[in-house]
Formats: C-alpha cells, sequence, structure tokens
C-alpha cells in the first residue's frame, strides 16, 4: 500500500514537472500575442498586461502596409522549401555512402567533413560572398539556395542513422541482383532511412526560415528580401512601433507552428530515437 502511494507521489510530481515545462514554453508564444494585440503604450505600461487586447488586426494591418508580407513570404517559402530538399537530397546519398561503402580514405574524408562543422558560420561569410559575386549570384534566389544545399550536420547524422538502420546483409543482396550505387540508395536505402530525413528535414527547414544573417547580406535589393529581413525593416529610424514589429514576428512564426503541429510526432519520436543509437 506504501508502495503504491509513493508510486502514485511520483507519476502526480512528474505531471506536475511537464505541466510546468509546457507552461513555461508556450509562455513565449502566448506573451507575444498578447504585445502583437495591443499598443505599443500598453507594451510599455506598468504593470504589464497579461490578457490580449483588441489591437490585433490593427497591427496586422500595419505590416501589410509597411511592408511586401507576402512576396517576403514567397521568397522565404521557395528557399525553405529547395534547401531543404537539396539537403535531404545530398546528405543521404554522401551518408549512405560513409556508411555503407568502404572505400579508400572514408574516414579521412568523413573527419573532414565533421571539421567543417566545427568552424563558425561567421568565418565563412565573407569567402561565400565573394565567390557569390564572382558568379553574378548576389541579390538573386541563387545566392540563398545554393550555399546551403549540403551541410555536415546532415551528413554526420544521416551517417548514424543509416549505420544503425540498414543491414549489411540488404546492401550485398542487392549487389547481388546487380544493384548500382544509385539504386541501392533509391531502393534500399531511402525507405529505411525515412524517419531521419523526416527529423532531418523539419531541422533545416526551421534553420532556413528564421536565418536573418545570410539573407541580409546576399539579398541586397530590399524589396525582395527574406521574411525575417522584411519584419525588421519594420523598425522605424527614430521611433518603433514595438506593437506592429511584433505584431509582423507573430506573423511570420505561424506557419512554422503550422509545420511542427503537423510533423510533431515524426519530429519528437526521431529525435529520441537518434539520441539512444549515438
Amino acid at each position: 500500500m506504501r508502495a503504491e502511494t509513493a508510486a502514485r507521489s511520483r507519476t502526480v510530481v512528474g505531471h506536475a514537472v511537464l505541466l510546468l515545462g509546457v507552461l513555461i514554453t508556450i509562455f513565449p508564444f502566448y506573451w507575444m500575442f498578447v504585445m502583437a494585440s495591443n499598443t505599443t503604450g500598453d507594451i510599455f505600461a506598468y504593470p504589464p498586461k497579461l490578457i490580449p487586447g483588441p489591437h490585433l488586426w490593427e497591427n496586422m494591418d500595419k505590416v501589410f502596409d509597411g511592408i511586401d508580407f507576402w512576396g517576403s513570404m514567397g521568397i522565404t517559402v521557395v528557399a525553405a522549401t529547395s534547401v531543404t530538399f537539396l539537403v535531404l537530397l545530398f546528405d543521404s546519398l554522401a551518408a549512405f555512402a560513409f556508411a555503407k561503402y568502404a572505400f579508400p580514405g572514408r574516414r579521412v574524408l568523413f573527419w573532414i567533413v565533421l571539421a567543417t562543422f566545427m568552424i563558425p558560420m561567421q568565418l565563412a561569410l565573407v569567402p561565400q560572398f565573394v565567390t557569390l559575386a564572382w558568379l553574378g549570384w548576389v541579390g538573386s534566389l541563387k545566392a540563398l539556395i545554393i550555399p546551403g544545399a549540403a551541410n555536415a550536420f546532415g551528413i554526420f547524422w544521416m551517417r548514424q542513422y543509416a549505420q544503425g538502420a540498414i543491414a549489411d546483409e540488404l546492401i550485398q543482396a542487392s549487389r547481388v541482383d546487380g544493384a548500382g550505387f544509385f539504386r541501392q540508395w533509391w531502393a534500399v536505402g531511402l525507405p529505411v532511412l525515412r524517419p531521419g530525413l523526416a527529423f532531418l528535414g523539419i531541422f533545416t527547414f526551421f534553420h532556413i526560415w528564421n536565418d536573418y544573417l545570410w539573407p541580409l547580406i546576399v539579398m541586397t535589393d530590399p524589396g525582395k528580401v527574406t521574411l525575417q529581413v522584411a519584419v525588421q525593416q519594420l523598425n522605424g529610424v527614430y521611433t518603433t512601433d514595438q506593437s506592429m514589429v511584433i505584431a509582423g514576428a507573430l506573423m511570420s512564426v505561424i506557419p512554422l507552428i503550422g509545420v511542427f503541429l503537423i510533423g510533431s510526432r515524426h519530429f519528437i519520436a526521431n529525435l529520441a530515437a537518434g539520441a539512444m543509437k549515438f
């Protein structure tokens, strides 16, 4: 009886901790909604308002008047979708080769890939910009998409996943049937790697969607920028309507919340599975 009571108490405490964690996680989004639905004066009032106000639609109209919201949304969707597709394609090909093919220099090449993962992104900005300027791509969508078409994290993640998920016997059987590298990757590797690809796809899409620094540098036309850069343009030189800016930020994250809710089951399950394999 005492043991049952102790187990029930631990369950209650565990649920209370989880509920607290959920509330802490959700509160920033709720607070953003509260500020976006009030005026700038209400935001800086004391004590602060904790309930939504009646000015949400008014602030959203100001956002539409201030920037080309739907144009920036289109550029962001194209860039994020294209980069995600290319990352899934190239990273899964590289990871499949590193995980299931024994070729000279494999370990050295893999360590070189991991070494690039350690280089801060800021150090690569100037060489990448000079290269894109030489190619004449600055200001175009290619400058947003091509530099992010593959990355070391994705190769590392998918290589670890492929090593544990794809049985060597399947690869050997496909070779006996005469399958080459690309057929093995397509017919044997991809169906097994699908859960890992789901996580990598969501992770990459979020990263490109929220990226601010690189689009700010390479998209030189103020009328053709991504959503994060466009929202920043709402800030005035001398004064800023903070409630309007926060309304723009709120509008920019709504698609991400939808993507996360749709893929949350795969996202969480595959993150846990990957952690156990490492």
